[in-house]
């Protein structure tokens, strides 16, 4: 298996597309499974559209389902903190994505983003494997 950290700075956005650097780590490695993985308790990585106003709607449905208040038990950091720690419940951070050729086989609208809420901490890692088939 053949591995690669991306350092990713997330500063004052929600959604940070990673598609060209998972791209690029795909290329002429021909057959096989990209993982994508966020090592962090308060990020999550997912495919969707980008570039067309979804991040934004991504950002307020978020913001719906994870209000940043004081009801979270898990309490330090920023008001509101305890939802950051609950999002890659529901934004998985994991992602495998199949290679033919060297090519990722995702949508022609599906880009490969990191989704990070958590405004303590923008400075991110991503994890990218490679296993060949």
């Amino acid at each position: 298996m053949e591995s690669s950290l991306v350092l990713v700075d997330t500063s004052g956005r929600t959604v940070v597309d990673l598609t060209e650097e998972v791209r690029g780590f795909g290329a002429g490695r021909g057959d096989g499974l990209i993982n994508v993985f966020a090592p962090h308790a308060t990020a999550g990585l997912a495919l969707m559209e980008v570039g067309s106003g979804s991040e934004h709607d991504l950002g307020e449905a978020l913001a719906r389902l994870l209000p940043r208040d004081d009801r979270y038990r898990h309490r330090h950091g920023a008001r509101g903190h305890g939802a950051d720690h609950v999002l890659p419940a529901l934004v998985s951070p994991s992602l495998t994505i199949p290679v033919l050729g060297g090519k990722l086989q995702i949508g022609t609208w599906q880009s490969v983003v990191l989704v990070d809420v958590n405004g303590d901490n923008p400075e991110r890692q991503v994890r990218l494997s490679f296993l060949g088939g």
